[in-house]
């Protein structure tokens, strides 16, 4: 594909269609004219009459697509001149091709066809004339778009046909049409029939009263066709508009007369249109065909054309006033000016919020029909006779209709004018403008509900609270509302409550607060108490209504109040604490804050909740100290943190005393357990309140006493202390408990104590482990990382934890144990080593001479040669290299293999290749039971063979189990041999040689496979062979050193000195490996030589005189096949025979002479110099010149049918007439047969007044007949 070059532009610019969619548009053209040429293709190969004329049809298009495409200059689609003169040379051809305008004959001038004659033996044909003017013929009635017959010697046929009387109908669908309010004009059909006009007269006259002049137009054809071609036009551009209508009346509608346009035209009808401008009685006066005939008129030949009627709404002032309230002025009187032909029928709608209700109004007429009420233009009438009966339509009127309409529905209400139809029957669909402006055809109005409002969440029931000096949010709430009707305007008044009346804050006032239309909530806020009412509401357009509640109260709370009063609290300690009664005012619930000061600290404030007015709590520090409590803030439900000055208490404060143990949990019951694994003493930890220094008592209770301990002056709030072990407890182990008994402060205040103690657990045996083995053995031998577990013995409590590691492993393993006779799993081999051991309570000891255990692996099985083998070792690939040997001989090698039998050995088979590598050819597994096994070679492949042990099971480690672990590649057992090639030779193929009587037995064809020898092995090769003459069975013996893989059959030294068959054998062969060969295979081993003398032909039928389709017969002598030489007209051919005798069917006209014959592959050729004939054309004859004539004649008129003959006069020739048919490749019936005979000119004519299609049927000259009276495979070959 050639660019385009920077000098020339496309035809196309790329602004108005970029390139690739130029290409592919115009690819796509193309890809869819050869669709079209596909189906012509078929239909010429399924009916052959009209090959010629679809050749030229395509001839032409493929022409002036490639010449397009040129000039277009599309890029990458660009050409030079030549390329495109061998484009269109190339569709030319192939179109020629396709169509029958050229024949091919693929096998050339050798070819033989298969047909059988008489005599049952094969036809030849001889090569078709071809010329320059041959090759034009086809292409001669390029631009005639009449079909060819497929019979090139009975051309052409003369039609006669009778021509019928022709009519014109005028409005054949009976349509009612009218003038368009917009001045256009309209098209009035008329229905022609056997008619092709080429004038056409009417006549308008005027509507009224008093019949006026009539106006008389003439239209030519070529103003008919104007008309037409400009209608055609006006439906392409209209058609996808007026699909996309939607029909939206349902039963009402009528029947659209316009249908019926959609009815098929018959092949002798055609349609033509009058254009018309006015109104007015329409009458069809003449109709003129292409013959000067005047068509005869259908009644009715006139009709009514009046202006199409009209409806819309009349002008109105308050048109824009679409937008009302519910319940206010509801009824509405629209006008509607109709105007056109009365009666009138008008259908229009209602539509209230999507619900459509269709309506229909007829007989709509004015009252006034006389001249003297009206103006001519609205009273007059129409008189129209037609056959001989009078109508009388009233002309067109404008009417003023009113319409009232009810809008007491909310909602949108629409009002549509649809369809309107006058008396004539004119229908017209009012179709509305998308503007909004437009009110002629549809009127709309939008009906607002009254908006309502209410208080939300307040009434006078449940009033709003409102906190002093703040303000409290009221809630309005649209109930009822239409969004265009927004913003609404709230009316608010303001009433103080009768009390508050003085104060100026309290002060009535009104105001308007505005609610926008996406919401549907307003807040206003109040700041005084009183009742705020609402008073009105109104929208954009509509008044509204208030709904109750109408009023919302809101009442001021005061401020929260306390009565507070201290009370101390005195224990033998001294003062402890203090307690307050609260009385409190205000809504509940209540939080009241206050502050503890201690000594010179800073004061904290902590807060107390009360649900109630009354409330009471106790205040009594664990620390001693001087405190000050003091109430600071009070809020409750309105107020939040509202600064109270409350009373205050000063007070010196001793907490009694108390002790606990640190680390105990709360709760009675609940104690605390230690363990002890040794010495005598456990500490424990108190915490002490109250104020230093402390006197502590405990009691120890063991298994069969109790003591009491006492621990004087402890001074500080945390004490550890050191609890002996009792000594029984301590010899033996077990359990005593430890409690708090008595504390005691400075205030010398003795205080009992009630808390939970501590019970201690005294253990005096450590924890031990050691591994286990029967008899002192800790060793155990598995699998490789098979999981094995390793016995312990543990004393102690459970459970117990462990550490350990394996030998020359750095990495320490813990493991929890639960059981005494437990168990730690490993998957490695090695020592393993425990490191310490604990258990629930204390850390125990590990036995040292049972504190190791030794795992050991199951060894691998293995395999090695036998040290009897004989190979020799190859360590740059580790294989050993085993003595090469002939292909097919047996051998094997020994495995010595070490295990635990039986054995299962899989190992793998590959042989080199000619590239380097190796191919793997089987990967089997054999089984063993002993120790040494005997390893059968592959020696039936020859190549070098490699083999490798790639696993070894055996008992421990069987392959099904261990199938992922092979042996290391570095490690496994590699050997290999070489088998050396039996040598072989063959003949490539067993096709016999021919060979002329004294010829040397060399090679024929070097470039044959014939006689060629392929040898395998290795060179160079001894091959000895045997030829025996089958005439006198002498056999000679050859021996031949061959250096190469083939070789050509060829002995010099031998000459073929009799005639007959030649049997050549390869006796034996031998190769470089001294190997004995192969076993050979008797058929590929021999080739026959055939040994033939000179061939000769003779021919059957003495005739000097032939026509072109005849078969010439021959007899042949000799070994087929032959090859006969011949020359027609000077010109030399060559023809192929495989059988005798050889028939020739003669296809060129002129003198035949058969030149020479030859036979075994062209070979042993002989000259002729005595046959010669002469080949005569056929005859042939034409109907009308060859062509299709298609001839009209009128009654009374006679066509004259010439016929030309082509060939040696004399001629006779046989014609038919038969009967008209409608379908183009379908024959009538033969009406007649006339034979003419002894004609001498090449032209021949008659006269006939029938109707009917003349053709010739058969044609004969002096030589020749055709079609012949026995048909065969010659006369067959020309039709074709």
């Amino acid at each position: 594909m050639s660019t385009q070059s920077s000098g020339t532009k496309a035809l196309i610019s790329e602004n108005y269609l970029d390139f690739p969619s130029q290409r592919w548009y115009y690819l796509g053209f193309g890809a869819l004219l050869q669709a079209c040429k596909a189906v012509d293709v078929i239909s010429s190969f399924v009916s052959s009459e009209n090959r010629m004329y679809l050749c030229r049809k395509w001839l032409l298009f493929d022409t002036l697509y490639c010449i397009l495409l040129a000039l277009l200059r599309i890029p990458r689609l660009n050409y030079s001149k030549a390329v495109v003169a061998l484009q269109i040379i190339c569709v030319c051809f192939a179109d020629a091709l396709f169509f029958g305008g050229v024949s091919v004959n693929l096998w050339g001038d050798e070819s033989v066809v298969s047909t059988s004659i008489s005599g049952h033996h094969d036809v030849a044909y001889t090569p078709e004339t071809t010329t320059f003017m041959d090759i034009l013929a086809p292409f001669t009635g390029l631009f005639s778009s009449q079909a060819t017959q497929n019979d090139a010697h009975l051309l052409g046929q003369h039609t006669v046909r009778m021509s019928p009387i022709g009519t014109a109908q005028l409005n054949p669908y009976g349509e009612t049409l009218c003038l368009p309010p917009s001045g256009d004009a309209i098209l009035i059909p008329v229905l022609l029939n056997n008619t092709n006009p080429v004038n056409l007269k009417f006549s308008l006259t005027p509507l009224g009263l008093k019949p006026g002049q009539p106006e008389f137009t003439d239209l030519s054809g070529k103003e008919l066709r104007t008309i037409e071609q400009a209608r055609v036009a006006a439906l392409q551009l209209t058609r996808p508009a007026s699909q996309e209508v939607v029909d939206e009346y349902d039963e009402y509608d009528d029947d659209d007369p316009t249908s019926k346009q959609s009815f098929s035209l018959q092949s002798t009808q055609s349609l033509v249109h009058i254009r018309l401008e006015k109104p007015g009685v329409l009458k069809l006066e003449r109709v003129l065909d292409s013959s000067s005939t005047e068509a005869r008129l259908v009644i009715p030949s006139d009709m009514i054309i009046v202006p199409c009627p009209r409806a819309e709404f009349a002008p109105d002032e308050h048109v824009e006033d679409s937008i009302r309230c519910a319940g206010q002025g509801n009824d509405v009187q629209l006008m509607m000016d109709i105007n056109g032909v009365p009666p009138l029928r008008l259908r229009w709608s209602k539509t209230v919020n999507g619900n459509r209700e269709p309506y229909l109004v007829e007989g709509i007429e004015g009252g006034h029909h006389s001249d003297s009420s009206l103006s001519s233009d609205h009273s007059s009438q129409v008189a129209i006779t037609t056959s001989g009966s009078d109508r009388r339509t009233t002309a067109p009127e404008r009417l003023q209709v009113p319409l009232s309409i009810s809008l007491d529905i909310p909602g949108r209400h629409v009002y549509a004018l649809e369809e309107v139809v006058d008396a004539v029957g004119n229908t017209m669909v009012i179709s509305s403008s998308s503007s909004a402006d437009d009110h002629t055809a549809v009127r709309s109005f939008t009906i607002l509900r009254r908006p309502a409002v209410a208080f939300k969440h307040c009434s006078p029931e449940h009033p709003v609270s409102l906190a002093i000096g703040s303000e409290a949010a009221l809630a309005i709430s649209a109930i009822d509302a239409d969004t265009l009707d927004a913003p609404w305007d709230i009316n608010i008044k303001y009433q103080p409550h009768s009390g508050d009346s003085g104060n100026k804050r309290f002060k009535v006032w009104r105001k308007t607060v505005s609610m926008q239309g996406n919401r549907r909530d307003l807040s206003i806020g109040a700041s005084a108490p009183g009742e705020y009412m609402i008073t009105g509401v109104k929208g954009k357009w509509c008044a509204g209504d208030v709904l109750a509640p109408e009023s919302c109260n809101v009442v001021e709370r005061p401020m929260p109040t306390a009565e507070i009063k201290w009370t101390k609290i005195h224990e033998c300690s001294g003062d402890t604490g203090v307690s307050a009664t609260l009385v409190l005012h205000g809504t509940p619930p209540f939080h009241v804050y206050y502050e503890i000061q201690k000594d010179s600290e800073a004061p904290k404030e902590l807060s107390k909740t009360f649900a109630t007015s009354r409330g009471q709590f106790m205040l009594q520090p664990e620390q001693s100290g001087h405190y000050i409590f003091k109430f600071t803030k009070i809020s409750d439900a309105n107020y939040q943190r509202v600064a109270f000055d409350g009373p205050s208490i000063d007070q010196v404060i001793h907490p009694p005393a108390s002790a606990d143990f640190v680390g105990v949990p709360k709760g009675l019951g609940r104690k605390k357990a230690l363990n002890s694994c040794e010495g005598k003493f456990i500490d424990v930890e108190v915490e002490l309140r109250g104020s230093p220094p402390w006197s502590l008592e405990l009691q120890l209770v063991g298994p069969r006493s109790s003591d009491i301990l006492t621990f004087p002056d402890i001074n500080t709030n945390r004490k550890q202390l050191q609890i002996p072990v009792p000594a029984t407890v301590d010899k033996e182990g077990g359990t005593f408990e430890i409690d708090l008994i008595s504390v005691e402060d400075k205030s010398r205040c003795k205080l009992p104590i009630s808390v939970p103690g501590i019970s201690v657990n005294v253990r005096r045996l450590k924890p031990t482990v050691k591994f286990y083995g029967a008899d002192g053995k800790r060793q155990t031998t598995v699998l490789e990382h098979e999981r094995t577990g390793l016995p312990l013995r543990l004393t102690g409590e459970a459970p117990w934890h462990i550490k350990y590691r394996r030998a020359g492993d750095n990495s320490v393993v813990s493991a929890k144990l639960t059981s005494p006779n437990d168990y730690v799993y490993v998957t490695e081999k090695g020592v393993y080593e425990i490191l310490e051991i604990s258990d629930a309570q204390c850390s125990g000891t590990v036995i040292a001479d049972s504190s190791d255990y030794r795992v050991d692996w199951v060894p691998r099985p293995t395999a090695q040669l036998s040290e009897h083998t004989s190979a020799t070792y190859e360590p740059l690939n580790g294989s050993y290299i085993l003595p090469p040997l002939c292909e097919g001989i047996n051998d094997h090698v020994d495995l010595d293999l070490t295990g635990r039998p039986p054995f299962q050995i899989m190992y793998n088979i590959a042989q080199g290749n000619e590239q380097g590598g190796t191919r793997l050819i089987d990967q089997p597994v054999f089984n063993s039971i002993q120790p040494r096994t005997r390893f059968q070679l592959h020696t039936s492949n020859p190549g070098r063979v490699y083999y490798e042990v790639k696993q070894i099971g055996d008992t421990a480690y069987p392959l099904e189990k261990h199938k992922n672990t092979p042996i290391p590649r570095n490690e496994r057992l590699l050997f290999e041999q070489q088998v050396s090639l039996r040598p072989n030779a063959r003949f490539k193929n067993r096709n016999r040689l021919a060979y002329c009587l004294y010829d040397v037995f060399a090679p024929l064809d070097k470039l044959s496979s014939d006689g060629l020898v392929v040898l395998e092995g290795t060179p160079p090769f001894q091959l000895e062979l045997s030829v025996k003459n089958l005439a006198t069975s002498h056999v000679e013996m050859q021996t031949v050193e061959v250096h190469d893989h083939a070789w050509k059959l060829g002995l010099q030294n031998y000459q073929f000195t009799s005639v007959g068959a030649h049997l050549v054998v390869i006796q034996s062969v031998a190769d470089a490996s001294n190997c004995a060969h192969a076993t050979l295979d008797p058929l590929a081993t021999s080739v026959w030589v055939d040994v033939a003398e000179a061939a000769a032909i003779v021919p059957i039928d003495r005739r000097e005189d032939f026509c072109v389709g005849e078969a010439a017969q021959f007899q042949l002598e000799g070994t087929p096949p032959w090859s006969i030489g011949y020359r027609i007209n000077g010109k030399a051919y060559t023809q192929e025979a495989k059988v005798s005798p050889f028939s020739l069917l003669q296809q060129q006209p002129g003198e035949f002479v058969v030149t020479s014959i030859a036979h075994q592959q062209k070979m042993c050729k002989a000259s002729i110099t005595d046959l010669r004939f002469s080949v005569h054309p056929l005859p042939s004859a034409q109907v009308g010149h060859g062509k299709r004539v298609l001839q009209d004649i009128h009654e009374g008129d006679q066509a004259e049918i010439v016929f030309t003959l082509i060939g040696e006069p004399p001629f006779t020739f046989t014609y038919q007439r038969s009967e008209l048919t409608t379908g183009r490749n379908k024959h009538g019936k033969v009406l007649e047969t006339h034979t003419v005979s002894r004609v001498y000119s090449n032209e021949y004519s008659i006269f006939s007044a029938l109707e009917g299609t003349w053709t010739v049927t058969s044609i004969s000259d002096r030589y020749c007949r055709y079609p012949p009276i026995q048909p065969e495979i010659g006369a067959e070959k020309a039709r074709a």
